[in-house]
């Protein structure tokens, strides 16, 4: 059904836009409901910053680079450690702790979140608008204030642009802010304060999960020290049809023959219960009912599902092969910088994975898949992945006959039982985080829908 806006020729000179979809009803409606509430302007209450860093030729200590996809519904990612300026490739944003972050770019506008990294320097895209706050207006409130659907209908109709949509800087320091008592002002602040230690407690969790894996099969103090000269014979290369030197360097050997000596030691092939295999590219639909994973959302610890593609029932239906169920394991298998990484599912969706991304299937009764994940997001999986990976400096491949090739340590079913609870607890806070971000959206909806 077509929709209709109506607006006077004012409107129109006040802007310098005459395309539709600027003017469309969510968009028009959300800003009159605003407009009829006491408030103040983004612009009068947090500044904008502009601070940047260049690429240049320094070392630098305890600072972290953060994409786009790091801020995701009001939480922030852990983002990237640098040693060097140089590594950053292009300019940066400068920030700190306490600043509210939001993407301008492309459709999906929930990139937004509070700074929270205690790193001593903090970085992200030129693609953020980096806002800090100069009045009573507390960022907590401010963030909460930027998911709610009347802010999400405005800038998602105010993008310009085809290839890559962004929405001007002025229409969000134009917003008003509908102004709150300070009671509920900290209210809110509270609960998205408990939802950042919640996420921090849930890193900390997994990252012990993955310490105590790395203690218990010996890796922690395993010396990888090795010789920059060595040799294989040519029936060696022959075996895996690998002439390359990365493939045969020593401490890999070294690695794999201290797992095998390790009590049940597997290799991944054996210990799946169908074989090792890819996805399927599916056609992306806003809206859809079924999970689409590709290895954007393939994280550090978890599958990011919040910011997941969408695909509909029907490549579901008629693509068995791409389907990922509760507690597969999915594995990145492409490009630089995230290939291995591997998490657990733990929701119950309908999930499916694009052809980046491998699905593995361990047999529960003998290796736990949330112990598996850890093992292959840890240095144990990450040096296997080094070793196997395929490919030049523009594409790398991990194929699914490379992975079942990898050496899996089994301590006892105790200890896998073990680190399968510290997955869980640390999911649990994620969820948790997540539902208090979500309430105090809804707070402030409540209060813009009672206020109008």
């Amino acid at each position: 059904m077509a929709g209709i806006s109506v607006v006077d020729r004012s409107s129109l000179a006040s802007t310098s836009r005459l395309g539709a979809e600027f003017y469309h009803p969510a968009k028009l409606s959300s800003l009159s409901k605003l407009a009829g509430i006491r408030s103040c302007l983004v612009r009068d209450c947090f500044s904008v910053i502009k601070a940047s860093v260049a690429p240049r030729s320094e070392i630098v200590n305890d600072a972290f680079i953060f994409d786009l996809t790091d801020a995701a519904d009001g939480l922030m990612r852990e983002g990237t450690n640098l040693n060097n300026f140089a590594e950053l490739g292009s300019a940066k944003k400068l920030f700190k702790r306490g600043d509210v972050l939001i993407s301008r770019l492309r459709p999906y506008l929930r990139e937004i979140c509070l700074v929270s990294s205690k790193a001593k320097i903090l970085l992200g895209s030129t693609e953020f608008i980096v806002l800090r706050q100069k009045s009573d207006i507390l960022p907590e409130y401010l963030l909460a204030f930027l998911l709610t659907n009347e802010v999400q209908n405005i800038l998602l109709w105010s993008q310009e642009g085809t290839n890559h949509p962004r929405f001007p800087e002025t229409v969000l320091i134009d917003l008003p802010i509908p102004i709150m008592e300070q009671r509920q002002q900290h209210e809110i602040a509270d609960m998205i304060r408990t939802a950042v230690e919640k996420i921090d407690n849930s890193r900390v969790l997994y990252a012990q999960a993955q310490q105590a894996v790395l203690e218990v099969t010996g890796f922690s103090n395993f010396d990888l020290e090795q010789s920059p000269f060595y040799a294989v014979t040519l029936s060696e290369a022959n075996a895996v049809g690998r002439m390359d030197a990365e493939h045969f360097q020593p401490k890999y050997k070294l690695l794999l023959d201290h797992l095998r000596k390790t009590a049940g030691a597997k290799t991944l092939g054996e210990l799946v219960t169908e074989p090792i295999r890819r996805g399927v590219q599916p056609e992306y639909v806003e809206n859809g009912k079924v999970l689409a994973l590709n290895s954007r959302y393939v994280g550090l610890q978890f599958i990011d599902i919040v910011n997941a593609e969408r695909a509909n029932e029907g490549f579901w239906q008629l693509n068995e092969r791409a389907r990922a169920r509760r507690l597969d394991v999915v594995m990145n298998s492409t490009g630089w910088g995230t290939i291995g990484r591997a998490n657990c599912v733990l929701h119950d969706e309908e999930t499916v994975v694009d052809n980046h991304v491998s699905i593995i299937r361990p047999d529960g009764a003998v290796c736990d898949p949330r112990y598996l994940a850890v093992y292959l997001s840890s240095a144990l999986g990450l040096m296997q992945t080094n070793k196997w990976l395929t490919g030049s400096s523009g594409q790398v491949e991990l194929y699914p006959a490379a992975i079942s090739r990898f050496v899996i340590a089994l301590p006892d079913r105790k200890f896998q039982a073990q680190v399968a609870d510290m997955v869980m607890w640390a999911y649990a806070a994620r969820q948790k985080a997540k539902t208090l971000i979500e309430e105090a959206k809804q707070l402030v909806e409540d209060f813009i829908a009672g206020a109008g």
